[in-house]
């Protein structure tokens, strides 16, 4: 079959899907597409891969997300139907934004979606038209490439149709960040290129549109002369006016001097015009850092400053990484900046389309993420983690070149599946200095380079003559490894190699770079790029078409890394296709993350339910575990020790970390072995089997807690055992009893036999230096487990509060009222170097341990003491952190 009658067949399929489920009154699933697909294909003469139809169908109707959740202030006198009840709203720019959306493809679900959701956000803020001086301060968490820049310009929009007249974007530290913000300004709101050279109508602004005003343009950041030149007031403008700035101190500081000198009356405020500042990467505010113009202190103070000039104004900051905006005091104040940017008003959830490609996928479902996650483990003899600025790079790593081979195969499938008019990119991360960065991009253009020229002189030839060609013989080896499932055989392939290099390109971005990142310029003919960065390529900017990434750094800090990951996004017609290249490290920190992140979403949700206000979220979140290691990073360089509070509450503490030595374990097998002799207090009557292994109710608290205290742990856990024993002491008066859970896979237990079932985890990594084992991901449970020994009643109530059906061990542990203690015999394996042939691998049974903890603990918390030391066994010695980048614009 040709590849036009391929594509057209691809085609006559996804259409028929489209008329057959938009006739369906219910929602398809994924499973309903996929049956019909199969069915249908042999019709319409499809012998492609039915993932990639189904992806499309899914995005073209059954795409859409949900509301969301907010956390508002429960005391506040506020109206948050003011939006609905309003008749004096004439929605102009929204239905505008809307009609625009339609047409760049979105869905009607979609559209009605977001729709909702922001018209739900600009009710949390403030009615421009009410009187008074009043301000608002919000937070909106996303995820990352979730579509945040499409949700703040319908609620910009929006805010604009009720009646707010100055408009502040804040769009990162970057340029090309603010560059591309500026565009989608210009597109979904403005009507009118901001190019001064072609101010011609583009996006929303065709027909009659009352477009908006805006200071700045794809070129120029803001600055006092651009608007001052000609005397303007704000007053001067009969409509909205919108600045995309960027996050930048001077840039900042000569905002609120043309503000103060041009429209500051006698009263000393800006009185009469309604102000919405939203902060794009709010997060990005709060990172150490020692570069002068995005001092976090100096930003944070002009934002603050700005915002204190108007009478009535609303700051909202949007973030996928919440976590440092969590930790500003609520309670701080300053008599020349006033308020701090803590959201005191609310806190807002988004939740993802159906069909993003998010962390979960990535890192936490294992059958996903065995296909996506590759593992660096050549690469430092090539590019060190801790590597200095002058460090000569000669070579890249096998894995890297690896890399690059499948983007090549990736681009070609992505050819075949009617994608080439479709940009394509692959990411390179491995370096915080520009000098490097540059070299790696000169090495991956020799690379690209070689291949061109190999695959031009071959791509034709019969397969048993191409395959002499060291490259080819590669390309054919990876396509059998990883894509044999694609819907193409290698002679397909093959004979298509050629047309990636049409429009291939490797760049490099960072504040001094000359390359351009520009997908508008092959709109019609699609990108196919390898950029090479570091933080001007993690930070906010969109990487269209990302379909490989391979990312080495060391760096441990939460929001840095989350951002770093530029694979999240929308994949339709190719998730399958999707490879992230990272060390054992980064894959554990993003697994952990992504967990973190997703609770602190949910107990959003939990203590919405209870009544309770951002600012007791924020002193909850505050003692978050998680608050520690980023505390500490930030507070601990000094050298001096930190005391600091902790919550464990609906936290999940497992003995990740596990002693090597076989005495050691035996002496906890034989604990396990005589703690089940008694029921551990309760009697061997109580115990009850479950469909993997035993639970048994309502064991005193004070049993676990002899449990653990016995349980011998490796030295490098004890910090953590020590602070779990502590908060379960803490917590005895609520929670007098607790359950267990003894996990058991293939065991024929009985009650006077006992032996627990071994786990098989192959993953696990041997430290022989400091004899013990480290599980994967940091996990020890498996997915779900906390769901055994559940009664019916709360497996039920658990799945209705879960977000998107997609439940997780958060929402079983929300339904429980007392802890659970999980105890698993794990099997590791080591590899025998002493006898390889006989022996290959010597197994080891290692027992540990798991303490989940309650939702409902959020006064509960205990003092932890942390010194340099500590920081330095955790961290590392070097820190892979934002204030030791050399990527930043002048």
């Amino acid at each position: 079959m040709s590849d036009n009658s391929f594509n057209s067949s691809q085609n006559s399929l996804i259409n028929s899907l489209i008329q057959i489920f938009s006739a369906w009154k219910e929602t398809p699933s994924y499973l309903d597409i996929e049956s019909t697909a199969k069915m249908l294909a042999p019709i319409a003469q499809y012998t492609g891969p039915i993932e990639p139809v189904v992806n499309q169908v899914m995005v073209d109707i059954v795409t859409s997300m949900g509301v969301g959740i907010s956390l508002v202030d429960p005391e506040a006198k506020h109206d948050e139907k003011w939006v609905y009840t309003s008749d004096k709203i004439n929605w102009i720019y929204s239905d505008s934004y809307e009609k625009y959306l339609r047409g760049q493809g979105w869905n009607n679900n979609l559209i009605q979606s977001l729709s909702d959701v922001s018209k739900n956000i600009v009710g949390l803020l403030q009615d421009p038209t009410s009187d008074g001086t009043w301000d608002r301060r919000g937070l909106v968490i996303g995820n990352v490439q979730s579509g945040k820049t499409a949700n703040y310009l319908s609620v910009v929009s929006r805010a604009a149709d009720a009646g707010y007249k100055f408009i502040i974007v804040i769009a990162g530290i970057h340029n090309n960040l603010r560059k591309q913000t500026q565009e989608r300004v210009d597109e979904g709101f403005v009507g009118k290129s901001s190019d001064p050279n072609n101010r011609c109508l583009i996006g929303v602004g065709h027909n009659k549109y009352p477009h908006p005003a805006t200071l700045t343009n794809i070129y120029q950041d803001f600055n006092k002369s651009t608007a001052g030149h000609s005397g303007w007031e704000l007053n001067d403008f009969s409509k909205p006016i919108i600045l995309v700035i960027k996050k930048n101190v001077s840039t900042l500081k000569s905002l609120f001097t043309w503000l103060k000198e041009m429209n500051v009356k006698g009263d000393g405020k800006i009185s009469d015009i309604p102000m919405l500042m939203i902060d794009d990467e709010a997060d990005n505010a709060s990172i150490n850092t020692n570069k002068e113009d995005v001092d976090p202190t100096k930003t944070n103070f002009m934002i603050r400053k700005i915002v204190g000039l108007f009478e009535k104004s609303c700051y909202v900051g949007y973030t996928a990484t919440p976590f440092a905006n969590i930790f500003i005091n609520p309670e701080s104040y300053d008599s020349e900046a006033y308020n701090e940017l803590f959201p005191k008003d609310f806190i807002y959830c988004l939740d993802s389309p159906t069909t993003y490609f998010g962390p979960d996928k990535v890192f936490i479902d294992d059958v996903t993420s065995e296909k996506i996650l590759h593992r660096i483990i050549d690469a430092e003899g090539f590019i060190s983690l801790t590597h200095k600025k002058d460090e000569q790079i000669s070579e890249l790593p096998p894995s890297l070149y690896q890399a690059i081979n499948s983007f090549i195969l990736v681009r070609c499938i992505r050819n075949l599946r009617g994608h080439v008019n479709k940009h394509c990119s692959m990411m390179i991360n491995v370096s915080r200095f520009i000098d490097i960065q540059n070299t790696v991009k000169s090495l991956v253009s020799q690379y690209t380079k070689s291949l061109e020229e190999s695959i031009l002189a071959n791509y034709k030839m019969p397969n048993d003559i191409a395959k002499n060609s060291k490259h080819m013989a590669e390309l054919n080896e990876l396509f059998n490894k990883e894509f044999t499932n694609c819907g193409f055989d290698w002679p397909q392939v093959k004979d298509n190699l050629y047309g990636v290099f049409k429009t291939l390109k490797s760049v490099v971005i960072n504040g001094k770079s000359q390359d351009n990142l520009d997908y508008a310029e092959y709109k019609n003919e699609g990108l196919s790029v390898i950029a090479v960065g570091g933080l001007s390529l993690s930070r906010g900017l969109t990487i269209e078409g990302l379909c490989i990434s391979y990312m080495y750094r060391n760096t441990k800090m939460y929001d840095t890394l989350m951002q770093m990951g530029r694979w999240f996004g929308y994949r339709a017609g190719y998730e399958d296709l999707c490879r992230v290249y990272l060390s054992d490290d980064s894959i554990e920190w993003y697994a952990h993350i992504a967990s973190a992140t997703e609770e602190l979403r949910s107990q959003v949700k939990q203590m919405r339910r209870d009544k309770l206000s951002p600012k007791q979220f924020g002193l909850y979140v505050k003692k978050h575990p998680d608050q520690l290691l980023i505390t500490a990073v930030n507070k601990m360089r000094s050298g001096e020790d930190l005391v600091i509070q902790q919550n464990y509450c609906g936290k999940l503490i497992e003995s990740d970390i596990l002693p090597f030595s076989s005495v050691l374990n035996e002496k906890n097998i034989s604990l396990i072995s005589n703690y089940w002799k008694q029921g551990f207090g309760n009697g061997l009557n109580c115990i009850q089997k479950t469909n993997k292994g035993w639970f048994i109710k309502d064991v005193d608290t004070e049993q676990i807690e002899n449990f653990l205290q016995d349980f011998q742990a490796h030295s490098k856990f004890a910090f953590k055992k020590s602070n779990a024993l502590k908060y379960l002491r803490e917590i005895s008066d609520i929670c007098p009893k607790s359950d267990i859970l003894l996990i058991s896979v293939g065991s024929d237990n009985n009650l006077e036999n006992f032996t627990l079932g071994v786990q098989t985890r192959k993953s696990a990594k041997l430290f022989k230096d400091g004899q013990y084992w480290k599980t994967a991901k940091s996990r020890v449970a498996s997915k779900l487990d906390e769901m055994l020994g559940l009664e019916d009643e709360k497996l039920e109530q658990a799945k209705s509060n879960c977000s998107n059906n997609n439940i997780s061990d958060w929402d079983y542990r929300n339904v429980r009222s007392k802890p659970l203690l999980m105890i698993h015999l794990l099997e590791f394996y080591e590899h025998n170097e002493s006898n390889p042939i006989e022996n290959d691998e010597i197994r080891h049974s290692v027992p540990a341990f798991g303490i989940s903890f309650p939702t409902n603990l959020h006064t509960k918390s205990i003092e932890i003491k942390v010194n340099k030391v500590w920081l330095e066994s955790f961290m590392g010695s070097v820190y892979d952190t934002p204030d030791e980048e050399d990527d930043w614009d002048e």
